[in-house]
This record gives C-alpha cells, structure tokens and sequence, in this order.
C-alpha cells in the first residue's frame, strides 16, 4: 500500500496500532533458543525457558545494540554474546560481567512485552512503554467456546498488511474470484451491501442473502483486531453447519504481513473428530488453493494501487474500516502529544 509521503497518520498505521494484541507467529516458531522476526515496526527476541514459559524483548542489547537473539537464553534472562551482558525478560539488566556494579546493572534498559499462546499462535501486547500487567488478550467465541473446534492457517504475504484487510471486507470477491471453490459457488453476483454497527465493530452485508456464498464480513475490537466471517457448507462438507473463519494481519515490515486465519466449525463429541478427519484429509488443500488465489492477486497489485481506486457501492466496507483505522491512529497521535506537552493541551 503506497503511504502518502510526510503523513504521521499513515507513519502509525504502516507499523500497527499500539496498545493493542496481535498474532504474531505460531507457536512452534520459538523454543528455548533465542528466535530474532520483525513485526510491528520492531526488532524482537523471543525464547523459552525450559518449563515451556515464554519471553519477548526487543532484540538490542542495552550495551551497544548488539542482538540479544545471538546470544545465550539462561531461564529467564538472555546473556547477549558479545560481552556478555545479561537481560531479565522484564528487560532488568541482571549481571555486566566485565564490570560488575556498574550503572548498567540493575537499570530496565530494554524493552520488554508482554506475551500469551493461545489457539496454536503467540500473541503480542503492542505497547509503546514498559508496562507492568496488559490488559486481557479477548478472543472471538469460536476460538474459545469448546463447543468449536478450529486449525490455524498460517503464511506471509508480500505487501501491506491492510491490503489483507481490504480483501477480507469484500465478500464479493469470492463470487468472482473464487467462483471454482465447493463453497462459494452459488448466490447472486449481483448485490447491494449495508453496514450493521455491533457493541464491538460493524458487519458488512448483502441485503437480501445470507448463508448461501461469502455473504458478510464482520470487524471487531477486543483489545485485538480481528475480523469474522463464514462460509455456508454442502452436507458434503462433513458436520457442523456454515464454516466460520477467524483473521487476523500483523504487520511484519514495509510491504510483507502475517496473515493468521483460524477455521472453525462448531462440532462436538463424535463430530468433532468426523471434522478434523474430514479437514486435513479432503478440506485443508481446498482452503489453501482460495487462499493461494487472494495471495496472487495481492502480490500483483501496485503498491500504489489505493491511490488508483474508483470505488463504488460493494467497497462500503472498505471505507468504512479506512476510516475508523485512520481515526484511530489519529487518537493514537493526541495520546502522544499530549503526553509530551501536558501543560499546553491544559492550557
């Protein structure tokens, strides 16, 4: 997505809103070494303990900026391999061996976050400062209502995360683009939409038609960012009625994302297994090759083709998540300044 040059809207966007979760890999990525990734506009550290507990920080030794990530993890504290110096996972410089009671020692001189596993992904509290406890991580009832049952779907693609976004609020692509796919075949390719406000986001929807193609999609603040849509089953699809989808998109650097998408269904006792069987056996190849058909038209788009567009009555949505996220990051921004000039905005 091409930014508009000298625009501090656009700046917070292009690196992810702060103080909020995200997904930001899954779970198997990190082990007791030490594993280096980008995401949020930042340079991370994470590893494991031995017990399995989890730590991030940023990877920049208070030192001289060296990455912690090539050093040593011992527990809970990282001992950076160029000199040696040893960070807690609350960012505490522990231990300068070369100079042992030196002001390095004891000072919280790096970074530290806040980290939860959750659904086979790591999430991350993106704050801005050091902050002793973050606010709950809360997800979408098909994650966490045992009544579901879900398989993570995760890959990177090349270019804006909130090109993702966009596709995922336009549920009339699938009519189009994914009109070869078991389940999005039928309905109408023409519609009208409308906007439905929730307690937590909106819904945007075809008038007139539901449970028949990619018929809504829905955008949702919990303290997380996440989107909601579902995808009506032929019986042949196996038990538990319209296939849900849960997503979520992490900026990793300029023009590359992390795409997380859960697939959920609700099923229970014997269903639940007939599903996951049904799932990894005749569905989850299916589900990558629609996947694979928004990846390529995403990639192939001009880094400036938001500044192309003619839109028109299906993009409601479109607009309508441009300008709450823009609107955000504008909050975000006041927050800022008036945490460094407090007397002024008082004045």
């Amino acid at each position: 997505m091409r930014t508009i040059a000298n625009d501090p809207v656009d700046d917070v966007l292009k690196v992810g809103l702060k103080d909020l979760w995200y997904p930001i890999c899954p779970s198997d990525f990190v082990a007791e070494r030490p594993v280096s990734m980008r995401r949020l506009g930042k340079k991370l550290v994470l590893w494991r303990e031995s017990s399995g507990k989890l730590h991030a920080l940023e990877d920049h030794c208070p030192h001289r900026g060296a990455p912690l990530s090539m050093g040593v993890a011992m527990g809970d504290r990282i001992a950076c391999g160029y000199h040696g110096v040893q960070v807690r996972f609350d960012g505490v410089v522990t231990s300068v061996p070369g100079s042992p009671g030196c002001k390095l020692e004891g000072s919280r001189s790096t970074l530290a976050f806040h980290v939860k596993e959750a659904h086979g992904a790591i999430f991350l509290y993106n704050a801005n400062e050091q902050i002793d406890e973050p606010p709950p991580l809360v997800l979408p009832p098909e994650l966490e209502d045992p009544e579901y049952s879900n398989f993570l779907c995760y890959t990177e693609w090349k270019g804006d995360y909130r090109y993702v976004l966009d596709n995922v609020m336009d549920p009339m692509h699938g009519t189009f683009l994914h009109k070869q796919s078991h389940s999005m075949a039928e309905g109408d390719n023409k519609a009208t939409f409308s906007i439905r406000e929730t307690d937590i986001g909106f819904i945007f929807e075809k008038e007139g038609q539901r449970n028949v193609n990619f018929d809504w999609s829905e955008w949702a603040d919990t303290g997380m960012h996440w989107m909601r849509l579902s995808i009506p089953y032929p019986k042949s699809g196996g038990p538990g009625g319209s296939f849900f989808i849960i997503g979520s998109y992490t900026p990793i650097a300029d023009n590359i994302a992390a795409v997380f998408h859960w697939r959920c269904r609700k099923v229970s006792d014997w269903q639940k297994n007939t599903w996951r069987f049904l799932y990894r056996n005749r569905l989850e190849a299916r589900h990558w090759a629609v996947l694979e058909q928004d990846r390529v038209v995403l990639e192939l788009m001009e880094p400036d083709a938001n500044k192309r567009e003619t839109l028109y009555q299906h993009d409601m949505g479109i607009v309508r998540l441009r300008r709450h996220l823009r609107n955000l990051a504008k909050d975000e921004l006041s927050r800022k300044d008036e945490e460094k000039n407090p007397s002024e905005i008082a004045a």
